[in-house]
């Protein structure tokens, strides 16, 4: 009494990488990256350089106003004195270049 539906499952092709030879081509040659060994040398080697760039971000953020430059040297100079150690000056300096180190209670 009813019609029979006919359900049909389209079969899509997965996209391929063209075949070898095709590859070869007009194409340049893809340099290969650093091994994890060689990565991991050449990131300490940046990491390692960290000297203050004279960026002024931790003069701009710190919430104490004691960090200032010396104007003869171009030094960045902070006022211990005054720094209660938020520690926000270490946290925005994109070099590292800021360590938080606890005081000697002498």
């Amino acid at each position: 009494m009813g019609k029979k539906c006919k359900k049909e499952v389209a079969l899509r092709r997965r996209a391929t990488a063209p075949r070898l030879r095709k590859r070869g081509k007009g194409v340049t040659a893809v340099e290969p990256g650093f091994l994890k060994r060689e990565a991991l040398k050449e990131a300490r080697r940046c990491l390692n350089l960290r000297e203050c760039d004279s960026c002024d971000v931790c003069e701009l953020l710190c919430p104490d106003l004691c960090i200032t430059r010396d104007e003869k040297t171009g030094e960045v100079l902070i006022d211990l004195d005054y720094c209660k150690g938020c520690g926000i000056c270490a946290s925005v300096c994109p070099k590292g270049a800021i360590q938080m180190v606890l005081e000697d209670a002498t």
